[in-house]
């Protein structure tokens, strides 16, 4: 068993509220000893945290779909770890459980907090840390939101903004199985060059270019049938104009905005959209949440025979996840970006 007495806790909390993008002075490292266990709570030995665009949104003040994170409070992430000590019946000393533990070395959290039981034998040679990717968030964010939203048909178009990035490869990939001529929007020569040669698209859009209208005009003769959209702006300027009759618009994330009090102004494809009968449709994964078991089996057979490829960028340290966030949106990550907090002895 366990033996906690005389353990610290070092957390990162949120400091003070951001306006627009979290910044490192918007975050404090704190320790403080482990907290005793309450009545179905389990204590997790934290081996891994996420960094997800999607936080920058947890800390703002602003509408979205989850209560922001109190100031004060330990920053809300996606984690894996291993519960090393248990008051519930429903979760045994051993386990490896990830759900929304935090930016924390150590977890004391109720049993209603943990989302899965992570099975050992979907993992076989894989890292832990693809839980919190392609077999995490992520991977059902872009498997629901392809084949849900989406509903790709074998010889469609389908383009997808940060194309290079841990969705959007996901989204190509997955649009590729089912038969689909794909097209990615990426930042800058290598994560171009990463979606085409790496992740397979068959043509890759550099939006950094300095004729982003030609190029994604130029990738899409045929127009677009699908476009899963995890940036907004001058990407989907440049995309919805060629939408085709029936097209789908998968809205996932607006990561071109670091703000929007007030909203950003853009060219109006209201017409558009009344002409092709298109559907545009914001989605967030939890909408599928009863069906994430399903996902993450497929998404393991793809990964494990070769046909979904992944690419990780690993942080060392709760140190380094005040400036992570920011890190994202300054495009410093190749590939999925996970915290590595501790080994799993």
């Amino acid at each position: 068993m366990f033996n906690q007495t005389h353990k610290m806790n070092l957390q990162v909390r949120l400091k003070s509220r951001p306006v627009g993008l979290p910044q490192a002075q918007h975050f404090e490292l704190v320790t403080q000893p482990i907290e005793e266990l309450g009545v179905d709570q389990v204590l997790i030995r934290i081996f891994y945290v996420s960094v997800d665009p999607a936080m920058r949104g947890w800390v703002n003040a602003t509408n979205n779909y989850a209560q922001p994170v109190t100031v004060g409070d330990v920053m809300k992430s996606f984690a894996i770890g291993r519960i090393t000590k248990s008051k519930n019946l429903s979760w045994k000393e051993g386990d490896l459980v990830t759900g929304l533990f935090g930016w924390q070395q150590w977890a004391v959290v109720h049993g209603s907090v943990i989302d899965r039981k992570v099975n050992s034998g979907m993992l076989s040679d894989l890292p832990l840390s693809v839980t919190l990717g392609v077999l995490g968030l992520n991977g059902v964010t872009a498997y629901f939101g392809l084949l849900e939203i989406g509903k790709p048909k074998s010889g469609e178009t389908v383009i997808v903004s940060s194309g290079a990035g841990s969705v959007g490869s996901c989204v190509g990939q997955i649009a590729k199985i089912m038969g689909c001529r794909t097209v990615a929007v990426s930042g800058g020569p290598v994560k171009s060059e990463l979606a085409k040669n790496y992740f397979n698209f068959d043509v890759s859009v550099d939006y950094k270019s300095g004729h982003l209208l030609s190029d994604i005009k130029k990738a899409c003769p045929n127009g677009v049938d699908i476009y899963f959209d995890n940036t907004s702006g001058p990407i989907s300027d440049a995309v919805l104009p060629l939408l085709n009759q029936s097209s789908r618009v998968v809205v996932c994330g607006t990561v071109a905005f670091e703000n929007w009090d007030p909203p950003p102004l853009g060219p109006r494809s209201d017409r558009q959209i009344l002409v092709t009968r298109s559907k545009i449709e914001g989605f967030i994964a939890p909408d599928f949440q009863h069906r994430w078991e399903d996902a993450y089996v497929q998404l393991a057979q793809w990964l494990k025979e070769g046909r979904i490829k992944i690419k990780e960028d690993i942080l060392y340290g709760l140190e380094s996840a005040p400036d992570s966030i920011a890190g994202l949106y300054r495009g410093e990550n190749i590939g999925k970006r996970v915290i590595h907090v501790a080994n799993d002895d």
